[in-house]
């Protein structure tokens, strides 16, 4: 993703042929992104072109290897006695405080809770995706909120996980109800887009978003698959008369057409 802003601002990557994560020890970077977030937000809370106050600023899977083959950033890392972790705080952490002076909050993915736990920003909300992390519970019990998305059972795009599944995760798992109740502020069902497109991406969204949804505003004990299913079919025959092309949620692989003829009620 930071690649793709080599080509208009050349002067924030590590080099030409090692384009990311941005260069730390480029004095243009985070200017630049000041400039790209003020665009975004309008420079203050509610405002913007994207003027929801929540602002996601990744921090997943980063690979700093280019900033330690690159000897300007290598040397700007051992003038400073960092490692390449400690730049990639560095950027979190400034890139952060950017954010949070135009009035967002900022949300990160697990990595930065898993590289720097509590020296993140207090206000830092943690969204754990990784399958069998506990950063949900850890953070949590560190005073961090969180968000709940974890691959394999609340991701879209894994077209073998049914709703039955999604329906019975429980997000606040080993999480006190105190805590559950004041920082585990949601979850999102994650539709990522490599196999998907215009053709396909609501059939592969719906309903099993829905399962998402309603498990999200359950209380913990509402997981039984049986009791919702009836609700389910009913929500996806009500997605299809309103023109959403919802998929069948029997299917055993997610956005694929009905087995045979019938009712919307039967499939």
């Amino acid at each position: 993703h930071a690649a793709a802003m080599c080509k208009g601002h050349p002067e924030i990557c590590p080099s030409s042929d090692c384009p990311q994560p941005l260069n730390p020890a480029s004095d243009a970077t985070l200017p630049v992104l000041k400039g790209l977030f003020e665009d975004l937000t309008g420079g203050e809370r509610g405002s913007g072109l994207f003027f929801d106050n929540m602002m996601h600023l990744g921090g997943d899977e980063v690979n700093t290897d280019c900033w330690t083959k690159t000897p300007s950033v290598a040397k700007w890392l051992a003038d400073r006695n960092m490692t390449a972790d400690d730049g990639y705080l560095y950027m979190v952490s400034h890139v952060q405080a950017i954010a949070h002076a135009q009035g967002r909050d900022v949300i990160g993915w697990e990595e930065i809770w898993n590289h720097f736990g509590t020296k993140l920003d207090k206000s830092t909300i943690i969204q754990q995706w990784l399958p069998g992390s506990s950063a949900a519970k850890e953070a949590t019990a560190a005073g961090y909120r969180v968000i709940w998305s974890t691959d394999g059972v609340w991701y879209l795009d894994g077209l073998k996980v049914t709703w039955e599944t999604m329906y019975q995760q429980e997000p606040c798992d080993g999480i006190p109800d105190s805590a559950c109740e004041n920082l585990v502020i949601g979850g999102g069902g994650e539709m990522w887009g490599e196999t998907a497109d215009a053709s396909d991406v609501l059939q592969t969204i719906w309903p099993r978003m829905a399962a998402i949804g309603e498990r999200l505003w359950s209380p913990r004990t509402v997981n039984d698959t049986a009791a919702a299913a009836p609700r389910l079919g009913y929500f996806r025959c009500l997605l299809n008369r309103r023109g959403i092309p919802a998929a069948p949620p029997t299917n055993d692989v997610a956005r694929t057409a009905p087995a045979g003829p019938g009712s919307c009620y039967a499939q």
